[in-house]
């Protein structure tokens, strides 16, 4: 079914080209906007084009940050063990690592993964920019430790085995995040490589 306003049409097709979104929720967005004052809806677009204007990618850990703010504050802050790596695929891994409040060192985002099959390789992610980053010789902290956070994927298996294999030759400590069984989680509904992994990093208690 399609209205017979033709800007409500576009706007409903436009909200349906988001991610997660089908043409139902894109026309209850629509209607919400519909009935929203036209200062709500100068805000939002006022807010979609400073996110294409003045977001951009930071010049040391290419996580995003307003072009006012380069580096951004995670690199800035004198409070962060700059002695750790940590590299994660997406600017949303960096927030989720925040979240837990856990993790004080640094971030490096590569803005995707190796995948063949997709037409990705390593030149397409920023991996120079992290040996870039690594091969600084005037920094104030050696980095002594990197780790690996990359989704369990096949695609993430393999940019974690060629990162790790590209920094053999820097003396540095490649880790990678523990795998296994979410809290909360029952043994019997676990798939067979989760509970692998499980068992074999097992540690005391």
């Amino acid at each position: 079914m399609r209205y017979t306003s033709a800007a409500i049409e576009t706007l409903i097709e436009e909200f349906a080209k988001l991610p997660g979104i089908g043409r139902k929720t894109a026309q209850r967005l629509t209607m919400h906007m519909l009935h929203e004052p036209p200062e709500y809806a100068r805000r939002l677009s006022g807010a979609l084009l400073d996110v294409k204007e003045k977001v951009v990618r930071c010049s040391v850990c290419q996580n995003v940050t307003d072009r006012d703010a380069d580096p951004c504050y995670i690199c800035r802050s004198t409070g962060r063990d700059r002695s750790v790596i940590c590299i994660v695929e997406s600017p949303s891994d960096v927030l989720a690592f925040e979240k837990t409040g856990h993790y004080k060192g640094q971030y490096h985002v590569l803005h995707g993964v190796i995948s063949p099959l997709d037409g990705i390789g390593p030149d397409d992610i920023r991996i120079h920019e992290l040996l870039s980053r690594l091969g600084e010789k005037h920094q104030p902290v050696p980095v002594k430790e990197v780790v690996l956070a990359l989704n369990p994927t096949v695609e993430g298996e393999t940019t974690s085995l060629y990162i790790s294999r590209l920094l053999k030759p820097y003396g540095i400590c490649v880790t990678r995040i523990a795998r296994g069984i979410p809290v909360g989680a029952e043994l019997e509904f676990i798939d067979e490589a989760t509970l692998s992994r499980a068992m074999e990093g097992r540690s005391a208690v």
